[in-house]
């Protein structure tokens, strides 16, 4: 697959408040090392240089973020007003999120609801990493939620793979990866949570992507949906051979799914996805809210 250049930024939604790119495979959001030379900063900074705010550290106000190696849709807001009423949605769990993922095996239940609560790692060697409760060094593990849809099953390089949709419920880091895991099925190409194998012998990428995100502000519904990356078309190493779930499908139901209310999800049509676990907010969680999106100016939350 061609690698990331400052040229080739894929822009899905436009309004005057927000642009949502799809984030390439193998850049990094923002950095402020100087080795980092390829960012999506720095690609808004040349694709809108009328956009880039002076105010702010990175130029752009990015509402969300990304792993390194996770492409697809990432929310930027073109002002600190816009910047606040994105935060206010996903602070209320208002905002809807799909990804698309090729995970280690052949899942065989097409609908799997995963519930282990997360926390972070204290384990030597792994303390920038998140386990699941019970793991051994595991700390301050919070309630997590995970619907996962099986789409195909076929191989990958002439392993048995899966392809999956999955909707976070909640937002922990690294969620999906590790609930993906801890279910006995990595993401294909995960280097921290998948097999230990050879590196040379790995995919060129992780694959996971982000598919599709919805965000309700009072001003606007910003939503967008990108293509789906995980295609024999475009790489030849997939080849799913069983269709269980139309991805289409799938895509319209998100589509058609109110907006959920504050501080809850709606399950929308499929009246069998769980709400997800609402845990009461510490004074901790608040103060760090308030100094987060007062900050804004600063440095975008990571």
């Amino acid at each position: 697959m061609e690698p990331g250049s400052v040229e080739n930024l894929s822009i899905v939604y436009h309004s005057r408040d927000f642009l949502v790119v799809s984030k390439h495979w193998d850049v990094r959001i923002d950095s402020r090392a100087w080795r980092h030379t390829l960012t999506l900063q720095a690609q808004l900074r040349h694709r809108f240089p009328e956009l880039a705010d002076p105010d702010t550290f990175y130029g752009f106000r990015f509402c969300h973020q990304l792993d390194f190696s996770t492409s697809g849709v990432l929310c930027v807001a073109l002002s600190k007003a816009a910047a606040a009423s994105a935060y206010k949605c996903f602070k209320e769990r208002r905002v809807t999120k799909a990804y698309l993922a090729l995970v280690r095996g052949h899942i065989q239940e097409t609908r799997v609801t995963i519930s282990y609560a997360i926390g972070r790692s204290s384990v030597e060697g792994r303390t920038h990493t998140m386990c699941i409760e019970g793991s051994p060094g595991c700390e301050n593990p919070k309630p997590s939620l995970t619907e996962l849809v099986v789409l195909e099953h076929g191989l990958y390089a002439g392993d048995p793979v899966s392809k999956v949709l999955l909707q976070p419920l909640t937002g922990r880091t690294h969620q999906l990866r590790v609930h993906c895991s801890a279910l006995g099925h990595p993401v294909v190409g995960d280097l921290t949570y998948g097999p230990s194998t050879d590196q040379e012998a790995q995919p060129f990428r992780m694959m996971l992507h982000a598919l599709y995100l919805r965000v309700p502000t009072q001003a606007e519904r910003v939503e967008a949906c990108t293509p789906d990356p995980f295609l024999p078309t475009l790489d030849a190493c997939w080849c799913p051979h069983t269709l269980l779930q139309p991805l289409d499908q799938l895509i319209q139901d998100l589509q058609d799914a109110p907006d959920p209310p504050p501080a809850e999800r709606a399950s929308g049509p499929d009246r069998s996805l769980p709400r997800p676990v609402r845990c009461p907010e510490t004074e901790a969680q608040r103060a760090s809210c308030l100094q987060w999106l007062s900050e804004w100016t600063l440095e975008p939350d990571n």
